[in-house]
């Protein structure tokens, strides 16, 4: 359904995922050269998908695996949302300098990443077909 969209469209699409990522990040963590390390990442998997889903034997094209990245990274930026209070107390001690022993990350949050990612991957495979 979604994969059926101008090209154009797709390439706004992952762009706005990828744009949308990367401003949280920066606002959560507050790290330039972190935020331009995702966005390098972001470009590397995107095109790496794009190149996995053409080997497959399925033979997914390069507009079904820009709407697959696109809501697996908005999926990320959502799972990561519940995170941000600690993300943001524990860069703010990085950057003041506080070293501690162990950083205490509770479960549930890499739960509700995993979570919306599963979600958001099954919601994409269904409209990308």
């Amino acid at each position: 359904m979604l994969a059926r969209l101008p090209l154009a469209y797709l390439l706004l699409m992952a762009g706005f995922a990828t744009f949308v990522l990367c401003l949280a990040i920066h606002r959560w963590i507050g790290a330039r050269k972190l935020t331009v390390a995702f966005l390098v990442i972001s470009v590397a998997c995107c095109l790496g998908m794009i190149a996995v889903g053409a080997n497959q034997h399925q033979g997914w094209n390069a507009r079904q695996m820009l709407v697959l990245y696109s809501f697996t990274w908005i999926g990320i930026t959502i799972g990561f949302f519940p995170s941000r209070k600690i993300l943001l107390e524990y860069s703010d001690e990085w950057r003041r300098g506080v070293k501690r022993d162990q950083y205490e990350y509770p479960a549930r949050y890499p739960a509700a990443v995993c979570a919306s990612v599963i979600v958001m991957d099954v919601l994409a495979f269904i409209l990308a077909t």
